[in-house]
């Protein structure tokens, strides 16, 4: 059971109210989902946002991770005899997984070090003696009666040396000092890299990381990155670099007085205990959690740009032609009607080096009048440009021509997904498939491949891949469920992402589907085998049925609230479906009439909100980008030239654009406007289409600079 000081802990972490955050953690242990919370318990929370309630639940995770830890630290204590009241709650106190680490050290069961050796030959007892102020006389006379009273030691220096080690454990082993050292670092330490003397010659994507030093406090989690995957691929060697000198004298403070009567040996022996035992162990953990911290902020930009790609406007209900380009192989081409179902395939050479146009012209004509094709969908892999400047050299203008990013779409081809719903067709012709799919509708086709696969993020595969995962799915779940599912048009892979649903009874659905045919209300999903009453209560006003028996399973109003809507519909005198869209009527609803103990205020400005725009999709509307006809290939590339391009991804020091030329081109932060940028996110979004200036062209390397700055300065 969670404590008042732990939902006070919460609360202060992420600025909540503790009332709020109580009632948040109350509904998760009762296994309701954080969409389902966000969405229709808003009076419970308080009104915050989805991002807020998810950062509750992950710090509550961390909590119980850490209460986890403690348990284990107070029962090894315990067993040794040494747990005090006053340590047991300063334990139990302890929210810092360093900080409890810190304290549990001198009971942590150690391995043969010198100082357990020492203390195995019988020197605690003089290292005590000279750590204890009280006690008179210098190290080397403390040692000489010590070695006179017949303790096996050869000669002071050797008594000094083992009792030495001994106090050296014992000073690394207190928990103020690392606390204290730990904060030095952190603010003045410096992370260093220098290339390994095989590579000092030779170019490669770490260069400027060859001779590197930066402050610790003002690292950017992407420089922490490069200087890592380095150190991994064997180019750079890193390491923490700091002045131990400079809080030597404020550290020693805490340790013993400046008038220690053996100041001077505890200052030698200080001096090793600092470079050998606390450095070495406060380095690594620095690292450690400059790796974590850097994780967090490469996972929050993928986040980010994954969301925005999941939201990316769809084209929606057309009948597509989707390419997959290529040049030896041909372009594989694949016919959908306008729910997205397969028709037909063929193949087309238009490129290098078969050049057969006219031949795959007419074999194009001849689809577009034969399945009144709407629009052409092109992926932008090899070949794309040349098979796009092809199409858009024949095709009329009503027929809509757009590139579409096929990143993951070859994974998605060879995966037991695409080999289940194309059994029959070659790898080549999923792909197609999925690309017209996207075009269609990019959310229902992303779901269905791992979110790592398509490409959004920084340094993705270095981060910590369970973070990762559960990030990235916790992203899928937020948007799928904002958008809203269509219960007859939608495929399992996305169903599974719905509050309160998962893949078991996604399959159900879809079964339950196929046999019965389509729904007709939302209480048909309780016929559903092991659809229990949270399951509807969770998903149900995330799911729209077009079309049905009741108008208000088409909106997001919650099936528990249709009470609330008839009522207002008697009260006003209307039908549902009068109401529906009625300004006029809508603005007439009094909502204080209907605030009830059971139905908050925030609830009923949510029914209202959703009777003016039932089941609104939060997604842009479409709208195609045309490349530059002349620029194909890097190699078409000059500098100054002004390009029409698509934001494809944003990290920490910039984004990077897709200009056409099978190479995305980055644009530096420096380089996204003509003003100061902060945050790259407060100037561009993944999928905005920009003008483009060319910077530079580095072919060696694959390397396009670009520009979003217009003027060009002096």
């Amino acid at each position: 059971m969670i404590t008042e000081a732990e939902i006070r802990f919460i609360s202060n972490s992420c600025g909540t109210e503790s009332r709020g955050t109580t009632n948040i953690i109350i509904m998760l242990e009762e296994g309701l989902s954080v969409p389902f919370i966000s969405r229709y318990r808003k009076e419970q929370t308080g009104n915050i946002d989805e991002e807020l309630v998810n950062s509750i639940s992950d710090r509550y995770d961390l909590l119980k991770e850490i209460n986890l830890r403690k348990a284990t630290i107070l029962k090894t204590i315990e067993q040794q005899g040494k747990l005090s009241v006053e340590l047991k709650e300063k334990i139990r106190d302890c929210h810092s997984p360093s900080e409890l680490e810190d304290i549990y050290l001198p009971y942590k069961p150690k391995k043969r070090t010198k100082a357990v050796i020492a203390k195995e030959k019988g020197f605690g007892p003089l290292a005590d003696d000279i750590l204890d102020p009280e006690i008179n006389g210098s190290s080397e006379k403390l040692a000489g009666d010590f070695i006179s009273s017949g303790n096996n030691a050869e000669s002071i220096e050797e008594a000094l040396e083992l009792s030495g080690f001994i106090i050296a454990e014992k000073l690394a082993e207190n928990s103020k000092l690392r606390s204290e050292l730990r904060k030095y670092l952190n603010h003045s330490g410096f992370l260093s890299s220098e290339v390994k003397k095989e590579f000092k010659d030779k170019r490669s994507k770490f260069e400027q990381y060859y001779d590197y030093r930066e402050s610790v406090k003002k690292l950017p989690s992407h420089r922490i990155h490069a200087v890592f995957r380095g150190e991994n691929e064997g180019i750079l060697k890193k390491r923490l670099e700091a002045d131990l000198e400079k809080p030597s004298r404020t550290l020693r403070q805490i340790l013993y007085p400046e008038n220690h009567k053996r100041v001077l040996f505890l200052n030698k022996v200080y001096s090793d205990s600092i470079k050998r035992l606390v450095f070495p162990s406060l380095e690594n953990e620095i690292k450690t959690e400059l790796k974590k911290d850097a994780d967090e902020k490469a996972v929050a930009v993928f986040a980010t740009n994954l969301e925005k790609i999941l939201l990316s406007a769809p084209a929606g209900s057309l009948n597509v032609i989707a390419i997959d380009p290529g040049f030896r192989t041909g372009c594989k081409v694949a016919v959908l009607d306008k729910t997205g179902k397969f028709i037909n395939n063929t193949t087309i050479f238009p490129t290098e080096p078969k050049n057969d146009i006219e031949h795959s012209k007419k074999t194009i004509r001849s689809l577009i009048k034969e399945y009144s094709i709407e629009a052409i969908a092109i992926g932008n892999g090899t070949a794309s440009r040349e098979t796009y400047s092809f199409v858009k050299s024949f095709v009329n203008e009503d027929v809509i021509v757009s590139v579409v990013s096929e990143s993951g779409a070859s994974i998605y081809s060879a995966s037991k997904t695409g080999r289940e719903e194309f059994p029959e067709l070659d790898v080549t012709v999923r792909g197609a498939i999925s690309i017209g799919r996207r075009f269609q509708d990019p959310l229902s086709e992303l779901v269905k491949l791992d979110p790592k696969s398509i490409g959004v993020g920084q340094y993705q595969h270095d981060v910590d891949q369970k973070l990762l995962g559960k990030k990235l799915e916790t992203i899928v779940s937020s948007v799928v469920n904002r958008v809203g599912v269509d219960l007859n048009n939608s495929s399992a892979h996305i169903l599974r992402y719905v509050s309160g649903i998962g893949e078991a009874l996604s399959k159900r659905i879809f079964e339950f589907r196929n046999k019965n045919g389509m729904f007709t209300n939302r209480n048909q999903l309780k016929k559903i085998e092991k659809f229990g009453a949270k399951s509807f209560l969770q998903s149900a006003g995330f799911l729209r049925i077009n079309g049905g028996e009741q108008l208000l399973d088409s909106t997001g109003i919650h099936p528990e609230s249709y009470p609330v809507v008839r009522k207002i519909c008697k009260d006003i005198g209307m039908d549902i479906s009068e109401l529906i869209n009625n300004e006029k009527a809508i603005d007439q609803i009094d909502s204080g009439k209907y605030v009830s103990e059971s139905t908050g205020e925030f609830t009923i400005n949510d029914i209202i909100n959703e009777l003016r725009k039932p089941g609104r999709d939060p997604r842009s509307s479409f709208d195609p980008v045309e490349f530059d006809d002349s620029v194909s290939s890097i190699d078409d590339l000059e500098v100054g030239m002004i390009l029409n391009g698509i934001v494809t991804n944003i990290t920490n020091f910039g984004a990077f654009i897709d200009i056409g030329v099978h190479q995305d081109g980055l644009a530096h932060i420096s380089e996204l406007s003509d003003k100061y940028v902060k945050d790259p996110y407060s100037v561009v979004s993944v999928g905005d289409r920009v003008k483009t200036r060319v910077l530079q062209v580095d072919k060696e390397l694959k390397r396009i600079s670009l520009s979003l700055k217009m003027q060009v300065s002096e």
